[in-house]
């Protein structure tokens, strides 16, 4: 198990880097969590499950997540919580991490 932290970066590129620095190609994402400043993640429309809804929010949220890693690509998915005890959960596009941290625990394949 890997576990990297992330702080003043964009979450998605750092896991890579730090993923790519270990040496790992491909594994599990067991588990994200932490806080960040923005972050765009993405929905299907209802009636075309090949598409993305895609929103980007500029606004904290406290996260947590699991997701990939196969053939260098980072994928996750994620709930983000924002004020009003609101969650908007998918597929994580982007977050930027800054007045907090994040962590993700990741276990090689």
């Amino acid at each position: 198990m890997h576990v990297f932290e992330i702080k003043s970066a964009e979450l998605l590129a750092e896991i890579k880097q730090q993923a790519d620095t270990a040496g790992i190609t491909n594994g599990a994402i067991v588990s994200l969590i932490g806080a960040v400043d923005s972050f765009t993640i993405s929905t299907m429309p209802v009636h075309d499950a090949s598409a993305d809804i895609i929103s980007t929010y500029n606004m904290p949220a406290e996260m947590h997540g699991t997701g990939e890693i196969r053939d260098g690509v980072v994928h996750v998915h994620a709930t983000m919580a924002v004020q009003g005890d609101r969650g908007i959960a998918g597929h994580l596009h982007s977050a930027q991490v800054g007045h907090w941290f994040a962590r993700a625990y990741v276990l090689p394949a």
